[in-house]
Parts: C-alpha cells; sequence; structure tokens
C-alpha cells in the first residue's frame, strides 16, 4: 500500500518577530524544521497570484512549497517588465533555478488584465524586481518545509499543528541582509512562544508610486 501522509500533531507554537527597535514586524516568515516525515493539515499553497498594482507587488511577500505556479497579473494601465533573481548571497551563484524574465502589457480600459504562469521549482528566496520601475520590490519564499507562516500585523507567526519533539525555528525577513542563527526548541503538549529579533529596522512601506510620463511612454 501506497505511505499516507498523518496528522497526529499536538504542538502549537507563537513566534512573535521584532525589529532592532523592539517594533512588531510582519512579512517576515518563520519557518519550523523538524524530524517529522508527517505533513501539517493546511499545507502551504501550490499556486499563487501575485498582482502588478500601482507600481507595487501585493502581496509583497508570497510563501509557497517548491513546484508552485505563481500567476503575474499586470493591474496597471502601463506595462510591467517583471523579473526574478535569486534573494541576498544566493544571487551571486551562476545556478539560478528559479530566475526568470517576463513583460505584461498594461490593461487597456475595457480589457482583461495580462498574465503570465511562471514555476518555482527549487527552494529558496526570490527577488522580484521591475525591469522599467526599479522601485518595485516583492518577494517569494519557496520554503523547504513545510512548516512556513507570514507574520502579521503584530509580527506573530501562529502554528497550531506541529509535531512533538525537537525542532529548529528561522526568520527570514527581506531587510535581514544577514541571516539570523536558527533557535533550538522543543516542542510539546504545552503551546510554545519565541521571540526572534532582527538586528535591523526595516524601513516603512512606501505608499504606491505615480508614473512619469517617460514610464508610460515606455510601458
Amino acid at each position: 500500500m501506497p505511505a499516507t501522509a498523518t496528522f497526529c500533531h499536538a504542538a502549537s507554537l507563537t513566534v512573535n518577530v521584532v525589529d532592532k527597535d523592539g517594533k512588531a514586524t510582519p512579512d517576515a516568515v518563520v519557518m519550523i524544521s523538524t524530524s517529522s516525515v508527517s505533513s501539517p493539515k493546511n499545507p502551504l499553497p501550490k499556486a499563487a497570484t501575485i498582482a502588478q498594482t500601482n507600481m507595487q507587488f501585493l502581496p509583497a511577500v508570497t510563501v509557497v512549497q517548491p513546484g508552485s505556479k505563481i500567476t503575474f497579473t499586470n493591474n496597471d494601465p502601463w506595462d510591467h517588465h517583471v523579473r526574478g533573481s535569486a534573494a541576498g548571497a544566493a544571487q551571486f551563484c551562476k545556478n539560478d533555478e528559479n530566475g526568470f524574465a517576463l513583460r505584461l502589457a498594461g490593461k487597456s480600459v475595457f480589457g482583461a488584465a495580462k498574465s503570465s504562469v511562471v514555476n518555482m521549482d527549487k527552494p529558496g528566496v526570490v527577488l522580484l524586481g521591475c525591469h522599467i520601475h526599479g522601485s518595485m520590490v516583492g518577494h517569494v519564499v519557496v520554503s523547504d518545509t513545510p512548516w512556513a507562516v507570514k507574520t502579521d500585523a503584530n509580527g506573530n507567526a501562529v502554528f497550531a499543528d506541529l509535531p512533538d519533539g525537537a525542532a529548529t525555528v528561522k526568520v527570514w525577513h527581506a531587510a535581514q541582509y544577514i541571516d539570523l542563527k536558527p533557535v533550538p526548541t522543543t516542542l510539546g503538549a504545552t503551546p510554545g512562544q519565541i521571540k526572534m529579533q532582527l538586528t535591523v529596522t526595516p524601513p516603512p512601506r512606501r505608499a504606491p508610486a505615480k508614473p512619469s510620463e517617460y514610464d508610460k511612454s515606455v510601458g
């Protein structure tokens, strides 16, 4: 008989991520590695949509599992030339298996938004940008562990169905260029809480930009 996934989990954990000044940090990604071969009740998505709206990637951070399909949709009336490359130190690796580039025409008044699909096959963090609009930045975290959660507005990532036993907690944030040291922990019946602090203060989210006349002409 083929092996089947089991969901015998009891442990819960809340990870609170704060910046250098102790302020709550949204859009960090908390990843938990365990020795368990089981899967979470709610696995990471195999597909996601990232919109280009008002010259921003929305959402700014997307978390998926390896092999996922990402749909890029241009809601702006001007073109975007979306690019993806390895983030952090991995960008200097010649073998960028998640790298890509695609151009999406602007949305006409009465037409449907243009879309294109990209496969994210390998684990890692993908930095998103636009060859036309340099201010556009986003990230896709292709997690190598099934337990990965993006922090909310209060900086919290909540896990409700973790397997008991030893685990390692890792945090990623776009502004944290030097990786934080993973934190070992033991998961059990008692709900756990961990606070992890970045060594940087992320810049505030920028307001949606307005295109220049040049942007409109080349887009």
